[in-house]
């Protein structure tokens, strides 16, 4: 039985010789701040086909900045957009307890696109707007973790 998979940044993401599901991970992701919520849709998720696309890195450093690490965070940001593009879904997740701009960003750059499913709890700073949005756009949105993993079963 074929298991799903995880590709993080900055590997290379696999040609599809077997056709899978791409699925990337967006959303909360300040280190030390956002849950680990990236794992626990993979582990959820374990069973079914799919590749999961996590720009969560485990050799990330928080010291990395613009002016030092300039090579690292454009080889960074171009996976994520790369990864993005060829997602057939993608799960945005914003955690009340961060700010997320990069994952707002991403939210507006694939709005029209029909493939975000967006997961924004009671305590999220700019809730209202990604509501709304949500709602101008037809993008599908769940209430809760619990309601993420289910919709992600039925629709991959």
């Amino acid at each position: 039985m074929k298991k799903a998979i995880e590709v993080q940044a900055p590997n290379v993401i696999p040609a599809n010789a077997e056709k899978l599901t791409n699925v990337f991970l967006a959303g909360s992701i300040e280190m030390g701040t956002a849950d680990e919520w990236q794992k626990r849709i993979i582990d959820e998720l374990s069973d079914i086909p799919i590749r999961f696309l996590n720009p969560r890195r485990n050799d990330w450093d928080a010291s990395w900045n613009e002016e030092n690490n300039k090579d690292l965070l454009v080889g960074q940001i171009i996976w994520e957009l790369t990864s993005l593009e060829i997602s057939d879904m993608i799960v945005l997740y914003f955690d009340p307890k961060t700010k997320s701009p990069i994952s707002l960003l991403e939210m507006g750059l694939h709005a029209r696109g029909k493939k975000l499913i967006v997961l924004c709890p009671n305590g999220f700073w700019k809730k209202t707007n990604v509501d709304v949005t949500c709602e101008f756009y037809g993008i599908d949105q769940v209430d809760t973790f619990d309601e993420l993993i289910k919709y992600l079963r039925n629709n991959l």
